[in-house]
């Protein structure tokens, strides 16, 4: 479900998705800076928020509702799913591209998930590594990066 409003919530917002990483309790973006990083997370939480909702309304799990359920606010939400906390960064250059794409990869390693960032489901580790399965929960635009000639 997360994937996929991922995948939504770029198209309708069209904006480039370099790597990902899906974890339990979080998810972390490598974006391009064709929208403001505001409008991205408006974006992606938005339609998020929506689906996994709407999942739960749909399949009756009121327990998990309930544990988002918050005071109703404008606009009639009910429910939270995130807690606005956004922690964005600039990436300024090439080496810091890849420093955060590498610190995003080992999300799962570093929360003991897995052995080997190839390993966790949820993540473009695979794509990066060229090690793709049959079916990737998300694309990612790698070949949209204008890196520079050296």
């Amino acid at each position: 479900i997360t994937c996929k409003a991922i995948d939504e919530a770029r198209l309708s917002g069209k904006f480039l998705i370099f790597a990902y990483v899906v974890m339990l309790e979080h998810l972390h973006l490598v974006t391009d800076n064709s929208r403001s990083s505001k409008e991205i997370h408006r974006f992606v939480n938005g339609i998020i928020s929506r689906r996994v909702i709407d999942h739960l309304k749909a399949n009756g799990n009121e327990e998990s509702l309930n544990k988002l359920r918050i005071s109703e606010r404008a606009g009639g939400y009910k429910y939270s799913l995130w807690q606005h906390h956004p922690d964005t960064r600039l990436l300024w250059n090439e080496e810091m591209l890849m420093q955060r794409i590498n610190y995003t990869h080992l999300n799962p390693v570093r929360a003991e998930m897995v052995q080997h960032p190839d390993d966790w489901k949820w993540s473009s580790a695979r794509i990066w590594h060229r090690k793709t399965i049959d079916i990737e929960p998300l694309s990612v635009d790698i070949e949209k990066i204008g890196w520079r000639k050296s």
